[in-house]
């Protein structure tokens, strides 16, 4: 068998597996799927062995000899072990929504301000420690024999390969973490009555050989250091920057964790549905991708008026609202469907500038973008997404997201490589580039200018725990 660098990614919907030669060519992929339950509305659980199993058949189906192997994966997920490091429950998924009421307690007991100084994050209920409180209070038979907890990665690297370990990156996203100093919180676990034996190792992700999803996926298209964003245009939407220094957002309307580079942090914008949303209104259309999209792009920038809100199930960044909803803004009988779906791609461009606008605000002066994600395959969104950003967008030659960048962890851990950033000059390739359309750019300077007033009409009475970033500027 030829040897290579292999990358797992514990996903959502399955385990992708990636092979890669030590000059960054893919040598091939594989996938395994595996079930999402659902017993309850709201809640989002799989079983922890479904990934293992997964995980084996997709590095047996690659058909290569792997000289190393890195883990990404899913984050915020919770993976409760009994003595013998058997799971003892079904893992509860980051977009579980069951733990308001803890989530709630958290907020409530301990205080955004100090959370924001002992984590760098507020409390949300995707996070891993509301979880842990949500089976402390309904299910105590399981919690009284609980004796560790993994991230779903973790679980998979357990069982795989004999450790009991994680990265600094993905344990940031518990909420049982300080990320300012690159440890385990033990006033936050002091304060929801966590025992520190509980919690695994942790290391920086290069000595790990891992890293949650997203700051893999950034390093795997190249983000290493402050001046290139990570954009991704997936089912949800990303924008991330590498902080060469801790400093959080006062309102913690991003996420701040460890970045995938040792002493680096990452500092991150998500909202809820990017690609979704264009999904959202193919399926209701009933029209191929391609016909819809060449059809809108006959339309004019700002489509005439027409704006999205693209709040299809909440926002995270900047308005951390659960219940708000989305919207067709200023219809009138000339839009047809080309506008209905150029409107939802400018909608997801004004939400991801949201996010550049709230990074700005933490020193970061971006002079590009590497985007991914299925979005990016198409390129009328680029152009929209780069002229609404102002920033040139670069496409690399291999986009496999978060597999890419824990191959190239893997193969740091093992000495391939010196550094991470040793890995990305030998193995990360731009193949486009996408300009701003500088006729656009007055155009969405504009139309990003209307389409913030939407928030607070969709939500007029809304009050909320932090300011958005509309009541902050």
């Amino acid at each position: 068998m030829t040897s290579a660098l292999v990358g797992l990614d514990v996903g959502t919907t399955g385990v992708k597996a990636l092979a890669i030669s030590e000059s960054g060519e893919v040598l091939s992929r594989a996938e395994r799927p595996y079930a999402l339950r659902t017993p309850h509305p709201g809640w989002a659980e799989q079983d922890p062995d479904d990934w293992c199993r997964a995980a084996e058949g997709a590095i047996a189906a690659l058909g290569v000899e792997p000289c190393s192997v890195g883990l990404s994966g899913q984050m915020h997920g919770l993976v409760l072990l009994d003595e013998h490091d058997r799971a003892l429950r079904p893992a509860i998924l980051w977009n579980d929504q069951r733990t308001a009421a803890q989530t709630d307690e958290i907020n409530r007991r301990l205080g955004l301000e100090w959370l924001i100084a002992h984590t760098g994050n507020r409390a949300l209920t995707g996070f891993t420690a509301p979880k842990l409180l949500w089976v402390r209070d309904e299910e105590p038979e399981i919690f009284a024999r609980t004796r560790g907890l993994l991230l779903p990665k973790d679980y998979v690297r357990l069982k795989l390969f004999g450790e009991r370990l994680t990265d600094a990156a993905d344990a940031s996203g518990t909420l049982l973490f300080d990320v300012a100093n690159r440890r385990w919180s033990d006033e936050v676990c002091d304060a929801l009555e966590v025992p520190r034996a509980w919690l695994p190792e942790v290391r920086e992700s290069t000595e790990a050989g891992g890293a949650g999803d997203q700051a893999a996926g950034a390093l795997g298209v190249g983000v290493v250091e402050p001046g290139t964003l990570s954009v991704v245009l997936g089912t949800s939407g990303v924008v991330l920057a590498a902080l060469p220094r801790f400093a959080s957002d006062p309102q913690a309307r991003l996420h701040l964790f460890c970045h995938a580079v040792p002493q680096t942090w990452q500092a991150m914008g998500v909202m809820l549905s990017a690609a979704g949303a264009l999904a959202w209104l193919q399926a209701a259309l009933a029209a191929p991708y391609e016909t819809l999209l060449a059809e809108a792009e006959q339309w004019p920038p700002t489509t005439s008026g027409l704006m999205f809100a693209p709040y299809l199930s909440g926002e995270r960044t900047p308005h951390a609202d659960a219940d708000v909803r989305a919207a067709f803004v200023g219809l009138e009988l000339r839009h047809d469907r080309a506008a209905l779906v150029r409107a939802v791609l400018e909608g997801v461009a004004y939400g991801l500038r949201d996010s550049l606008e709230l990074l700005r605000t933490l020193g970061v002066d971006p002079v590009t973008a590497r985007v991914s994600g299925g979005g990016s395959r198409s390129q009328l969104w680029l152009r929209i997404v780069a002229s609404v950003l102002g920033l040139p967008l670069e496409l690399t030659a291999a986009n496999d997201g978060a597999a890419y960048g824990a191959a190239l962890l893997g193969a740091v851990r093992e000495g391939t490589f010196g550094d991470a950033a040793e890995a990305v000059t030998q193995c990360v390739r731009v193949r486009a580039r996408v300009e701003p359309e500088t006729g656009w750019l007055a155009h969405y300077d504009e139309g990003y200018r209307r389409w913030r007033g939407l928030y607070p009409m969709l939500r007029p009475t809304a009050v909320h725990d932090a300011p958005s970033m509309l009541a902050a500027q």
